[in-house]
């Protein structure tokens, strides 16, 4: 059985609800409202132990958990030709190739999140 721990979660606060809730990225449809982010946490991890459970049972598969996919380290962005050329001139100005500038762009965190698992190359 797939080990509920590895999932990704999620505790935010709902404004509608006045509560917090508790999600899992890989279980879209699930969440759990909870007066305490503690609570919201806990009860998001045992309904996907409860899923995982039944999903056994009935011989379905569950999502891989995201932190144990692979990844390759690429992916193709689609973007405008003036974003592209923005870009390789903003590379240019730097001195640096055009992946290294987007490599460092992503790298950056997001405000109140720490800095991503990210090496530029």
């Amino acid at each position: 059985m797939a080990d509920a721990s590895h999932y990704t979660y999620r505790v935010s606060w709902s404004e509608p609800d006045s509560e917090f809730v508790g999600t899992v990225a890989e279980f879209p449809s699930l969440s759990w409202l909870a007066e305490t982010q503690n609570e919201a946490l806990d009860g998001i991890i045992t309904v996907v132990r409860d899923v995982l459970e039944d999903m056994a049972s009935t011989g379905e598969k569950p999502p891989v958990p995201i932190a144990d996919r692979s990844y390759s380290g690429t992916f193709t962005v689609r973007t405008s030709p003036r974003v592209h050329r923005t870009l390789a001139v903003e590379a240019e100005e730097q001195g640096v190739s055009l992946n290294l500038l987007v490599n460092q762009k992503l790298s950056v965190p997001a405000p109140g999140r720490g800095t991503p698992d990210v090496k530029a190359g």
